[in-house]
């Protein structure tokens, strides 16, 4: 970790140094500041990951920090004072710990503990966050099928057609493979219900409507895919579909 000590004394910040060289390993370069304002551009600077900082300074208190990082604070603060008075201000700005002076050594390796803890789990969060973000992105395209081995990510483009069988559905690919998920057809009408390519033709069926080579009325009518499957549509959906084709394309 990264670490910078705020604090306008110079013996202060010197003996501050010197105890968490000797106690706190995990704390692998130190800067220092003798006021709030040189503190905030050290910070904007070097990216500490906890700040040590005094509340009892010249010019400025170490409490108007927020005033410089009004958004977000990517670092963790531990207070450091002479004056018990300020602990529950300190803590209201969601301070790791809050250590009084003359700085204990336990009291000083529990609170940096404390920080790299908090760092850990907000490293976590910002990395799930980020594959969060990027899952979102890719089921715009895709569909996460269930597969007895894993889980398979295929396009919307990939898929022809989905058909229930029971309380299963089998997906048709475009490769001519098809994948029996154990999720009812109703599973994958609501995750695809929003994607104007899919259309529920039939109780059983629903289909990716860029597959469809012809609309056939013969002994019952039905769609033909481009892999020759022939596929139900039952009357309402008929219209539907015929109306939705003469507004688009004639």
């Amino acid at each position: 970790m990264k670490a910078l000590i705020i604090d306008d004394e110079k013996r202060a910040r010197h003996l501050l140094y010197n105890l968490i060289t000797e106690h706190c390993a995990n704390i692998t370069s130190i800067d220092e500041a003798q006021d709030l304002a040189s503190g905030v551009d050290l910070i904007k600077a070097s990216k500490p990951d906890v700040v040590f900082l005094d509340i009892e300074m010249p010019n400025q208190s170490g409490l108007d920090i927020l005033e410089y990082f009004p958004n977000h604070i990517d670092f963790k603060i531990i207070f450091v004072t002479a004056y018990n008075q300020y602990a529950i201000e300190a803590f209201k700005l969601s301070a790791v710990d809050y250590l009084l002076k003359p700085v204990d050594t336990t009291e000083l390796k529990e609170a940096v503990a404390k920080a790299d803890e908090a760092i850990k789990t907000n490293n976590l969060y910002n990395q799930l966050n980020k594959l969060r973000n990027s899952l979102e992105q890719l089921s715009m395209d895709k569909i996460v099928l269930e597969i007895p081995k894993g889980i398979m990510f295929v396009s919307h483009n990939d898929i022809l057609y989905f058909e229930a069988d029971g309380m299963y559905t089998n997906v048709q690919l475009v490769d001519s493979k098809q994948k029996t998920i154990c999720k009812p057809l109703k599973h994958f009408v609501g995750q695809l219900e929003n994607n104007a390519l899919f259309f529920k033709c039939h109780r059983s069926y629903f289909i990716n409507l860029k597959y469809v080579d012809e609309l056939v009325k013969d002994n019952g009518d039905y769609l033909l895919m481009s892999n020759q499957k022939r596929i139900p549509i039952s009357k309402s959906k008929r219209d539907q579909f015929l109306e939705v084709i003469k507004e688009t394309f004639m």
